[in-house]
């Protein structure tokens, strides 16, 4: 469900939801996922992210942060600054996400404290980002071709008829075991998704509780991570959002986490 730059084939976009609309023979869930992983997203995007941390006893806490978005040559790249409270501003997370298969993604974080930036491993991304109910794997944009898909049922959600889509991870060795996604069978974009750990054991869930269309792209505005485990939440909204602004590729760099947006 993270925010895409790559270009969907306009084919397989019209006959997906031709054949939802005409109720014929459903199509593979990989190839649904495929489409909601290629929907069409401007080329770059920049905007205003709030993110608000609510624990188990609904207190909250409020961070700001800047972001920017762009997609290079089948490479997307995203950087985020924290603005304020005090004891997080300066904090910058920069994500590399590749559409070549097999490939895993870059992940870099700055710490202000330290004067340092540090890359993020792979035993690390499962971690949770910041304190929140996000990992550093919820924030990069997962490639279909890492799970094995099929389809499990059908629901409506908010009036859109949606598939069910379970998705296990071919590695093991991942956070999650399986997810279960919702996809709206109109507008091929996810609703909900339930993250399961490595016991199978219901771990999160993800609500997209907001789409706008933006500059003719649907844009994902608001969303809400619940722990079912912790019985907290985290809720991501964006504003301000800017499209096709022309964002240089040089901006995504560690020079850029070090001194800011």
């Amino acid at each position: 469900m993270n925010i895409k730059a790559l270009k969907l084939s306009a084919a397989l976009l019209l006959g997906l939801v031709a054949v939802a609309a005409a109720g014929a023979a459903e199509p593979t869930a990989l190839s649904i996922m495929q489409a909601v992983y290629d929907r069409p997203q401007p080329a770059d995007t920049s905007g205003l992210l709030t993110m608000t941390l609510i624990d188990a006893k609904g207190r909250e806490r409020v961070r700001s942060l800047e972001q920017r978005l762009a997609s290079f040559g089948g490479v997307e790249k995203k950087i985020m600054e924290f603005k304020s409270p005090a004891d997080v501003k300066g904090t910058a997370f920069m994500n590399w996400s590749y559409d070549e298969e097999g490939k895993s993604d870059d992940q870099w974080i700055y710490l202000p404290a330290l004067k340092r930036v540090k890359r993020i491993s792979s035993d690390g991304k499962g971690d949770a980002f910041m304190g929140s109910d996000f990992s550093y794997d919820d924030l990069a944009a997962r490639h279909p071709s890492r799970d094995t898909h099929a389809i499990i049922g059908s629901d409506t959600i908010n009036g859109e008829a949606c598939w069910i889509i379970e998705s296990r991870a071919k590695d093991s060795s991942e956070a999650y075991s399986k997810t279960i996604s919702w996809i709206s069978k109109e507008r091929l974009t996810g609703f909900k998704r339930e993250y399961y750990d490595r016991k199978g054991v219901l771990l999160k869930t993800l609500a997209v509780q907001e789409t706008k269309n933006i500059g003719g792209y649907l844009m994902i505005t608001k969303t809400e991570m619940y722990n079912a485990q912790k019985n907290s939440r985290t809720r991501m909204e964006f504003a301000d959002l800017k499209l096709d602004t022309g964002i240089a590729e040089d901006l995504f760099s560690e020079r850029t986490l070090t001194r800011g947006l």
